[in-house]
């Protein structure tokens, strides 16, 4: 007759046994790759939307020597988004602005120097000056 070992369910979720390593132990880290900074992420992602960009000025070209036009009669010229070329309208939110001495969000000025602060213990400050 075998007797195998069934463990139970409050055995398995049980604190009192000893927990399994955190890392893997067979697993071993690719030498070859290396972590770059956002200074050099960057360079490659205008770098590679500058080369993109002569590709589809090129292209263009090519059709625009064979004679192909666009619906309208003309070539119509991609501007696709990215990264580094998105442009956006300007907020409508109110632009904030923050207090000279602190650096608080200043919702008050000083109508004698022009200076923005924070709460009355900066006016005190700005007073003494």
């Amino acid at each position: 007759m075998n007797h195998d070992y069934v463990q139970s369910l409050g055995a398995k979720l049980s604190y009192a046994r000893p927990s399994n390593p955190f890392k893997d132990r067979t697993y071993n880290k690719n030498v070859n790759r290396r972590a770059k900074n956002v200074k050099n992420v960057l360079n490659q992602e205008r770098e590679r939307d500058r080369i993109d960009r002569e590709k589809r000025r090129l292209e263009r070209l090519e059709k625009l020597e064979n004679g192909a036009m666009d619906v309208n009669g003309e070539l119509a010229e991609e501007d696709i988004p990215s990264y580094t070329s998105i442009e956006a309208p300007p907020s409508l939110l109110p632009h904030k602005h923050y207090c000279d001495i602190t650096g608080l969000e200043a919702p008050y000025t000083d109508p004698a120097t022009g200076l923005r602060y924070h709460d009355k213990s900066v006016y005190d400050v700005i007073k003494s000056l």
